[in-house]
């Protein structure tokens, strides 16, 4: 009778190869330079835009780790940080990531350096023992070294960087209790250096159009007017009123709940750079980097409503600006959280946001006939046919 052990086991060594040889293809390369120097520029960080956005506030549990999670941490000089704990400690990844570098650096001794798709790098140094290896590709809480120190004292020596550059740790963590801060930083190129600020978390607030009144003629900034609904009549904005804001779009994802979190707005997809409009007459109250709607522009019209335009390769507008319907706004990008070039829209009343849905057919492409009650309260807009 045929044994099929020895077949079996056969199927499995070419299985292991075959793996082994396509997570060999799958890692990320990286130059000599880049394997041996901590402090290095990252290639194409700022290709797309000279600014980018890291919400923390969007990180699950699971996409973060402090180093030595028992550890004392104290800042040290130059940004760097040092978490003391016990011999034989575990350090591990502080995000998901790519090990750039892993050997025995001059003056940081065994280190691990980090590059994280958000765009930060993390660095790991004193180590006795590195776990990982160049090009590895490593989960947040992930074992990638084995504490060292000197002497009798044992401690990891941290450090985060943007573009090459150190930065203030202690902008995102809070070092007493190792959490993550729930903050949003700005990392902008200015010249051949890098600014990191933290941001406004509220894009929807009224100090941008507070600064810009005279300019502010075209909105309304209570739609209400001390009632407790306003209505919009959808049939009585002529043609030349309005515009869909990515003409020959397709909707890749709807508004609604998405991945257990609420999806704001509605993702529209053509190609990238694609000329992005103006919804309808109105004035700029917000055009920057802002979190992980990475280059925003926000408008508001004389109708009641507020439009968001984000994820842009590059804004064409500045906080004031009087624009008219379909007036080019920006180009579709990448920018912020996002995994492909679109245009992620959203329409928002008194800081609320409601289904673009409600004011464009997406299939048509079309502005709808209906009239649209909005209610302070917050419950959902009732919608009538027009007479």
């Amino acid at each position: 009778m045929h044994n099929p052990k020895p077949m079996r086991r056969l199927l499995f060594i070419l299985f292991t190869v075959y793996c082994s040889l396509f997570t060999s293809c799958a890692q990320q390369k990286f130059t000599a330079l880049e394997q041996q120097k901590i402090n290095i520029e990252t290639p194409g960080l700022f290709e797309q835009s000279d600014a980018f956005t890291v919400d923390f506030a969007l990180f699950r549990q699971d996409e973060y780790c402090f180093p030595l999670p028992v550890g004392k941490a104290e800042m040290g000089k130059d940004y760097g940080v040092e978490i003391s704990s016990k011999k034989g400690d575990a350090v591990k990844a502080m995000f998901d990531g790519v090990v750039r570098m892993s050997w025995n650096h001059p003056k940081y001794g065994k280190v691990v350096v980090l590059r994280h798709d958000n765009g930060l790098e993390t660095v790991y140094g004193r180590n006795v023992e590195n776990r990982v290896k160049v090009g590895d590709a490593v989960k947040a809480g992930q074992i990638i070294a084995i504490i060292g120190g000197e002497g009798e004292r044992y401690y990891c020596e941290f450090a985060m960087m943007v573009n090459g550059a150190r930065i203030n740790p202690e902008m995102v963590l809070d070092l007493k209790s190792h959490r993550l801060l729930q903050k949003t930083i700005l990392c902008q190129k200015v010249g051949f250096k890098v600014k990191v600020t933290t941001v406004d978390p509220d894009p929807w607030d009224n100090r941008s159009l507070a600064k810009n009144k005279k300019d502010s003629g075209l909105t309304a900034s209570d739609p209400f007017g001390g009632g407790t609904k306003f209505t919009i009549n959808l049939a009585n904005i002529s043609e030349k009123e309005w515009c869909y804001p990515l003409p020959g779009a397709k909707v890749i994802s709807p508004y609604g709940p998405r991945g257990g979190r609420m999806h704001s707005g509605v993702d529209l997809k053509t190609k990238p750079s694609d000329p992005i409009y103006a919804a309808f007459d109105g004035v700029v109250t917000m055009s920057q980097v802002y979190s992980g709607y990475g280059n925003c522009v926000v408008l508001r019209h004389a109708n009641g409503l507020e439009t968001l335009y984000s994820h842009n390769v590059k804004n064409l507008v500045k906080v004031g600006d009087k624009v008219k319907c379909g007036q080019k706004i920006a180009l579709t990008g990448r920018t912020g959280r996002a995994t492909t070039e679109h245009l992620h829209f959203e329409v928002r009343v008194n800081g609320k946001h409601y289904n673009p849905n409600i004011i464009f057919d997406h299939t048509t492409r079309q502005l709808k006939k209906d009239q649209v009650t909005f209610y302070k309260s917050g419950k959902a807009p009732t919608m009538t046919k027009s007479k």
